[in-house]
């Protein structure tokens, strides 16, 4: 190969993909605007009337929030790598271009001008050079580029972890506060239903949730008057948990076991909320489920809601809705472990399982057809 050929392809092969990659750095920087958002948010809550409804849309809002920023690090995090492992590919073409050049660099200026082959290799060398050129130019252009992206994604990320952190700790103590004003509301309006002694006793005695739900499905309580009937909110109800949808009704789990709710893949300390007004039927350990909240809704409805690590409110309280009923279990990672959980992690974090059966008297009802989204 001539040396002309080998300048002019080892130019070529410096040349980047063509497809055009993610504005990681526009992902982040909204995420983090998204949390100074729910930092004011917050901060107004302290004084509104309704401190229940501020604290859930404060929460919501930090959810949301860092939901974005973690995906806006994971972002950065492909982007820089993408960037790594197109600077190492292009190692050895690098070192034999520059190589190239300062092996031309050494040569004395007239030695350049004189070609063994005279004029006519002169001439040649001259529009092989002319030719060249530009391409290094371009391809440097790019390596400047490039580099200096790869400096703007680091200090994103160090910027989007300082946020992250401050997030989360800020998101955990609008939790503590919204707990804690929950235990002391005593607004709600109540209806007579079996006491949490009577519950409890049933709960210890039955072998499966439908046979729970059954139990209490028998002493159906009458509809809170002026509520919508529950049956017109059908396809415009909102999920009760920010997750992403794993398992329809009547899908088989890991085991082959097929249950007649759907199960919904949540992260850690996610905030549950009633999807509609509702009166709590019970709520509670349960069998191996963890944590249940059973809500009557009205028209002989009940929505079960298993999974959960913590629950709010009393049995016969009617919440309205959108209130917050409880939080999913598990630990939410810090800042530091969120990247690794995040690198290789599918599922964007979401470890905790929210199990959702809908029931009318005895009989399941398959729940997805009547949320208007069934996932992020």
């Amino acid at each position: 190969m001539s040396p002309r050929a080998i300048l002019l392809a080892a130019a070529l092969a410096l040349s980047p993909a063509a497809a055009a990659a993610e504005d990681a750095g526009a992902a982040a920087r909204a995420a983090a605007a998204a949390l100074d958002a729910a930092r004011r948010e917050l901060a107004a809550a302290a004084g509104a009337r309704d401190r229940i409804t501020a604290l859930t849309t404060t929460i919501r809002a930090y959810e949301d929030g860092l939901a974005a920023l973690r995906d806006g690090l994971r972002r950065v995090g492909i982007r820089e790598a993408t960037l790594h492992r197109g600077l190492e590919a292009r190692r050895a073409e690098l070192s034999r271009l520059v190589g190239a050049l300062a092996a031309i660099e050494r040569l004395p200026g007239p030695a350049l001008l004189v070609h063994p082959d005279g004029p006519l290799g002169t001439i040649r060398l001259g529009m092989m050079i002319a030719d060249v050129t530009p391409l290094i130019e371009a391809q440097a252009g790019r390596l400047r580029a490039e580099l200096a992206e790869l400096a703007t994604l680091r200090g994103l990320q160090e910027g989007a972890l300082a946020s992250l952190q401050e997030g989360l700790a800020a998101v955990t103590t609008a939790r503590t506060d919204l707990a804690r004003t929950l235990a002391e509301r005593r607004d709600l309006p109540r209806r007579q239903a079996e006491s949490p002694g009577e519950l409890a006793a049933l709960a210890a005695g039955v072998e499966t949730l439908a046979a729970f739900a059954d139990l209490l499905s028998d002493t159906r309580l009458d509809p809170e008057g002026g509520a919508p009937d529950f049956a017109t909110l059908r396809g415009s109800l909102p999920m009760p948990v920010r997750g992403a949808l794993l398992r329809r009704a009547g899908e088989p789990d890991a085991a082959g076991i097929r249950r007649p709710g759907m199960v919904v893949a949540a992260r850690p300390q996610a905030l549950v909320t009633a999807p509609a007004a509702a009166t709590i039927r019970y709520l509670g350990p349960l069998l191996d489920y963890g944590n249940v909240m059973i809500l009557e809704p009205g028209d002989g409805y009940l929505l079960v809601l298993a999974g959960l690590g913590e629950v709010y409110g009393a049995v016969g309280e009617v919440v309205p809705a959108g209130s917050p009923v409880g939080l999913m279990g598990g630990r939410e990672a810090g800042a530091a472990e969120f990247l690794v959980e995040e690198g290789d992690a599918a599922g964007g974090g979401r470890t905790e399982t929210l199990y959702v059966e809908l029931r009318r008297g005895a009989e399941p009802v398959d729940p997805a057809p009547w949320f208007e989204a069934t996932g992020e």
